[in-house]
């Protein structure tokens, strides 16, 4: 599928790179990027390794598989997923665009 619904910033790609290959995830898992329910009606968002389901449409982004299901397509369309690494963060975050 060409359809890119998230987009990942180049530092968060080399970051993902490296837990691949630092945590030893297997070759056939992909990112998964997904939502996950929170309290009050809010809605998070995740990542995580996992192999690619019938229900995930996957895609390439800088020759890392990427998977995502379905159904959290459209909570997920513009989201950004970037790395910050500053002298009091260090992690993940996700910029929805407006």
């Amino acid at each position: 599928m060409s359809l890119e619904p998230v987009s990942i910033t180049p530092k968060a790609i080399e970051e993902v790179r490296n837990i691949m290959t630092n945590k030893g995830i297997p070759e056939d898992y992909a990112l998964r990027i997904g939502i996950k329910g929170g309290g009050c009606g809010a809605m998070g968002y995740m990542l995580g390794f996992d192999k690619p389901k019938d229900s995930d449409i996957s895609y390439l982004h800088d020759e890392v598989p990427i998977v995502i299901e379905k159904k959290h397509v459209m909570y997920l369309m513009g989201l950004e997923v970037d790395f910050l690494e500053e002298s009091d963060e260090r992690g993940f975050c996700f910029n929805k665009g407006e």
